[in-house]
């Protein structure tokens, strides 16, 4: 167990903790959340011994190994493979000593300890971690030097989780990770045996590790018992009951209700539907959990629209040629149009494409062959990681609005930039010492003034903390032009999004599906792979959720006896017969509805024909819009039948 007893903390002129109580207990997988800045890597610090406590007592057990996630790595010629089996010193060790011994006795004793240490597998071990994390077969023998920053940080998760531990420190680990490695990584700390404690403002990532929440908030250490979502509600029980708080909890509730009820008639997808409408609902359950939040901002729309914003017909996407060379396309005779109300999260594995056609739809790549049609009024925002390092450095947020805006008052951009939570001073301040959060922040604030009608965000939640995603998850469901989004933030996606696109095997094609279906859909591509063998490919999943069901399954009936068979089949058999007037008929309502939006596929197809703008074709572009108006209002009829029913047979079942 670990214990802080009265710990006081400061670094500089600034308190981090004052007389601070906390216990870890073996075992626990423990988030710690706090705003950027109220000390959380100091905390680490501390527990790594980088830093002593001012006060108090840290009671640390003697012997316990450590493993912790380095936030930086040097370039060297290691190769990827070697330098995460680097992080299990013990084998290096053993590895060391059966290559450099001369006597017989002393090598039949390493080789006895290498067998022991399970060591003759190690190197699957490693590229199996790499694997999960997103690095190709190919990449397993590439130096270290030879990968990005970003990259070069999952090599270092990856050394991390190859280390033997008691206690696994991870500051962020899911920060330069997509979707896929992101879900693998939560899978693989829930079976982790030893004591876990991690940063992340990935709520949803919480959900599915944490047992135990730590707030840093005050210079105090306050422990939640449950995930992310039980700390909401036990939070937002405790503020509920402060008068002061009430006025501001029911402006919060106003607004997601509102939002709420104008979704639950507007999920453009059957599977997607209930999902989301529980997702939009429990909304309300959290809103006075952060009702204290430093950011209040929206994105305002673009006054003009156009149908549609912007297509692309026939379009060949990917990199142009260099010199000497051939260009390469990563996605080939793509159709993409996107129209008003569009809200899309793009899915896929890393380097599928979704960054090349984010880049590509606002022109930072060419297209290498197709048609490109923008509308009229298109006017795009477009947020992406590199756009932190674009920053003019030595401007103030102050500047850089009146350089949008030279007409601006500086009441109306301080207003503005206070939303992002840029207040007094740090307006007039330059940028250069800005945190990586702050510089995130304002470059979203930057977009946010120009009052785009097409969102297009590329990991927009990277260096952001978990109040100012849940503030920026806010202003994009109020956001009234269309938005497409590269996510590995399950919670924003969850409750920005009404439809996916996924990119997979050289296309983009609508998925037909939910975030749910779609790690299912992983999970069906990783078991038709390989088992893993001397090349380190992947095995399929053991513990999948069909396979634990199908083994739960047996296993019961395996302990009933005769009678207790027969009667569990007769109850089985009028459990089928109840729900299957039910089942027929959501089987209709599905039926009715894929045929409707097929339609809807229709109209949007031929309203991305430019000709149909035409003066002359004013008849055939009223009719269009007629049959897609007619179709979208039927859908939205037919779904909330779907929803309705669904919910029924969920209480039959």
């Amino acid at each position: 167990m670990i214990e802080f007893n009265q710990v006081s903390l400061q670094r500089g002129i600034k308190p981090l903790l004052e007389k601070a109580d906390l216990r870890i207990h073996d075992g626990q997988k423990l988030a710690l959340i706090g705003a950027n800045g109220a000390g959380k890597s100091s905390l680490f610090a501390l527990l790594l011994g980088e830093l002593v406590v001012d006060n108090g007592d840290l009671y640390y057990p003697s012997g316990w190994r450590v493993a912790h996630m380095a936030q930086e790595v040097e370039a060297s010629q290691r190769s990827a493979v070697d330098y995460v089996i680097d992080g299990d010193k013990t084998y290096r060790e053993i590895e060391h000593g059966i290559n450099t011994t001369t006597c017989d006795n002393e090598l039949a004793e390493w080789h006895g300890k290498m067998d022991l240490h399970a060591g003759y597998n190690i190197k699957v071990q490693a590229e199996q971690l790499l694997h999960g994390l997103g690095f190709k077969q190919s990449d397993m023998a590439k130096p270290v030097s030879g990968f990005s920053g970003g990259w070069r940080i999952r090599l270092n998760l990856a050394q991390a989780l190859m280390t033997p531990s008691d206690l696994l420190l991870l500051d962020e680990p899911t920060n330069h990770l997509d979707l896929d490695a992101t879900v693998w990584l939560e899978q693989w700390l829930n079976k982790y045996q030893g004591t876990l404690v991690f940063i992340s403002h990935d709520r949803d990532f919480i959900d599915g590790v944490a047992d135990h929440i730590v707030h840093l908030n005050q210079c105090t250490l306050t422990s939640y018992p449950g995930n992310y979502s039980a700390y909401e509600r036990i939070r937002a029980e405790r503020l509920s009951q402060q008068q002061v708080m009430h006025e501001k909890q029911q402006v919060r509730i106003a607004e997601i209700e509102q939002f709420v009820t104008r979704f639950k008639a507007k999920a453009s997808k059957a599977k997607q539907a209930q999902s989301r409408v529980k997702e939009l609902e429990r909304m309300e359950l959290i809103a006075p959990a952060h009702v204290d939040s430093p950011f209040k901002f929206n994105f305002a729309c673009h006054d003009k629209v156009s149908t549609p914003l912007l297509s692309l017909e026939e379009a060949d996407i990917g990199y142009p040629a260099k010199p000497g060379g051939e260009a390469v396309a990563i996605l080939q005779n793509q159709h993409v149009s996107l129209v008003p109300g569009h809200r899309i999260g793009l899915l896929g594995a890393n380097g599928a494409g979704k960054s090349t056609l984010i880049k590509t739809l606002c022109e930072e790549l060419p297209q290498l062959s197709g048609k490109r049609h923008e509308g009229e009024h298109l006017k795009i925002g477009y947020y992406a990681q590199h756009q932190l390092e674009s920053l003019d450095i030595k401007a103030s947020p102050m500047l850089m609005i009146q350089r949008l805006s030279p007409q601006v008052t500086e009441q109306e951009a301080r207003s503005f930039l206070g939303g992002f939570d840029f207040r007094g001073e740090k307006a007039l301040e330059i940028c250069e010492p800005f945190s990586g959060g702050e510089k995130a922040r304002l470059a979203l604030a930057l977009v946010a003034w120009r009052k785009p009608n097409l969102l297009i965000m590329d990991e927009p939640t990277n260096h952001l903390d978990i109040e100012m995603r849940e503030a920026l998850t806010m202003a994009l469901q109020t956001f009234a032009g269309a938005i497409v989004i590269v996510s590995h933030d399950r919670h924003l996606l969850k409750a920005t999004v009404d439809e996916y696109w996924l990119v997979e095997d050289g296309k983009v094609a609508v998925f037909d599906g939910d975030l749910h279906d779609y790690h299912k859909h992983v999970q069906a591509k990783q078991a038709g792979s390989n088992s893993v063998s001397g090349t380190g490919q992947l095995a399929s999943n053991p513990n999948s959720a069909d396979n634990v069901n199908n083994i739960a399954s047996a296993n019961k009936s395996a302990g009933m006896g005769a009678q207790d068979r027969k009667e569990q089949k007769r109850l089985d058999a009028e459990r089928r017969a109840r729900l299957a007037p039910l089942r027929k008929e959501l089987t209709k309502l599905e039926t009715h509805m894929e045929k409707l939006q097929k339609l809807l596929e229709e109209s949007e197809n031929q309203l991305a024909d430019t000709t149909l703008y035409e003066a002359a074709r004013k008849a055939d572009l009223q009719k269009v819009l007629q049959q897609q108006g007619d179709s979208k209002s039927e859908l939205e009829d037919v779904e909330m039948q779907w929803m309705e029913l669904s919910e029924e047979m969920e209480a039959a079942e």
